[in-house]
C-alpha cells in the first residue's frame, strides 16, 4: 500500500477529527469524525473557508498563516462553533504537506472540550516523532491500517506483548493517549511509513 492510500485509509477511519485545508484556508476534505464533532454535512464544509466554523473568525492573521505554512508542524488551540451553536474548544496538530503539487495543511484534532477551555494541554514529547524507531514506525503503520495487535504480531513474527510494548513506547514518545491519537499524530508528522530513517 502506497503513502497516498495509507493516508486516505487513516484519514477516513480515524476517530480523531481531521481536516485538510488549502493555502487559502478553505476546507479541501474533512473526515467522518470531524463531521460528527461539529454536526455539519460534508457539503457545508468542503470548499468553505475554515474560518466559517471558527468562533470569531480566523484564529491567525494572513501573515501568521503564511509563516505557519512555511514553518513545518505546529500545535494550537481554537474554538469552533458547531452546527447547533455550541462552542467546541479544540487542541490540534497541523502538518503542512505538498500533495499532487498543491500545498495542503492537515489538521488533526487531539482533544475536544464542549462548553469551556481545557484544564491541561496535550502532552508533547521533547524528543518528537523523529525519535520513533524503525520498528515502532512499522507497527504504527500496521495499526494505521486497522490491524489488531495479534495480527501484527503474526505478520512480523513477534509476540503480542512485543507489539503492545512498541505501541506503548510510541504513544509515550509522541504524548498520545490512545492508539487513535497515536496514529493521527504519527500521520500528521509523516511517520507512519515503515522503514523511514
Amino acid at each position: 500500500m502506497g503513502w497516498s492510500s495509507l493516508f486516505w485509509t487513516v484519514f477516513k477511519r480515524s476517530q480523531n477529527p481531521m481536516a485538510l485545508l488549502d493555502e487559502q484556508r478553505r476546507c479541501v476534505e474533512v473526515n467522518g469524525a470531524m463531521l460528527r464533532a461539529v454536526g455539519y454535512k460534508r457539503g457545508a464544509l468542503v470548499g468553505a473557508p475554515a474560518s466559517s466554523i471558527v468562533k470569531d473568525g480566523p484564529a491567525v492573521t494572513e501573515g501568521e498563516w503564511r509563516t505557519a505554512l512555511n514553518g513545518g508542524d505546529y500545535f494550537g488551540q481554537t474554538d469552533l462553533v458547531a452546527a447547533d451553536g455550541t462552542t467546541l474548544s479544540v487542541q490540534y496538530a497541523a502538518h503542512p504537506e505538498v500533495v499532487t503539487g498543491r500545498r495542503l495543511v492537515l489538521f488533526v484534532t487531539l482533544e475536544i472540550a464542549r462548553h469551556g477551555r481545557f484544564v491541561k494541554r496535550p502532552q508533547t514529547s521533547e524528543t518528537g516523532p523523529a525519535a520513533l524507531t524503525a520498528r515502532e514506525r512499522e507497527i504504527v503503520h500496521e495499526v494505521a491500517l486497522g490491524h489488531t495487535a495479534r495480527e501484527i504480531a503474526d505478520k512480523l513474527h513477534v509476540t503480542h506483548n512485543t507489539v503492545r510494548t512498541h505501541v506503548r513506547n510510541a504513544q509515550a514518545k509522541l504524548g498520545a493517549r490512545s492508539q487513535a491519537q497515536l496514529v493521527a499524530m504519527a500521520l500528521g508528522h509523516g511517520h507512519t511509513s515503515p522503514g523511514e530513517d
